[in-house]
């Protein structure tokens, strides 16, 4: 199954929009480690991952992933590593024409970016009580 990635330039993205829809191959935490293919659905703010028709999707969401580690390129597959705010580590595995890692990085990327804008006015006007500006007459510690 060939993934669809559809990368936009809007500047606003609903967490339902689809980016990138498609199969993923997910290793398992069992003792053998075997790899598990999953149809995938990314979105801005979050990684669905399917494991049949009837069963509940996983999802993993952006505000607890840290990032996404490449690890090894070969001619057919691109292994890399979701690392999540706990530190744990999910590896998976796509084919090289799918760029599944890109466009996860890419979402990542978006969503963190738009999550520090959010929370940019916030912070811009509060100063902690050592930056206050002091009375004209007084002098600093530091200055003249």
């Amino acid at each position: 199954m060939a993934s669809k990635i559809v990368m936009s330039s809007k500047t606003v993205k609903t967490s339902d929009e689809i980016l990138c829809e498609g199969e993923l191959e997910k290793r398992s935490d069992s003792l053998f480690q075997v790899w598990k293919k999953k149809r995938c659905v990314l979105t801005a703010d979050r990684l669905r991952l399917f494991s049949g028709k009837t069963s509940p999707a996983k999802e993993l969401f952006f505000h607890s992933i840290l990032k996404v580690d490449c690890v090894e390129h070969t001619s057919k597959y691109v292994y890399f590593t979701i690392v999540t705010n706990y530190y744990k580590e999910i590896d998976f595995r796509c084919t090289v024409e799918s760029c599944w890692n890109a466009a996860i990085t890419m979402a990542l990327i978006d969503f963190q970016n738009r999550r520090a804008l959010q929370d940019f006015p916030r912070y811009r006007y509060q100063r902690p009580e050592s930056e206050t500006p002091s009375e004209p007459g007084e002098r600093s510690a530091l200055g003249p």
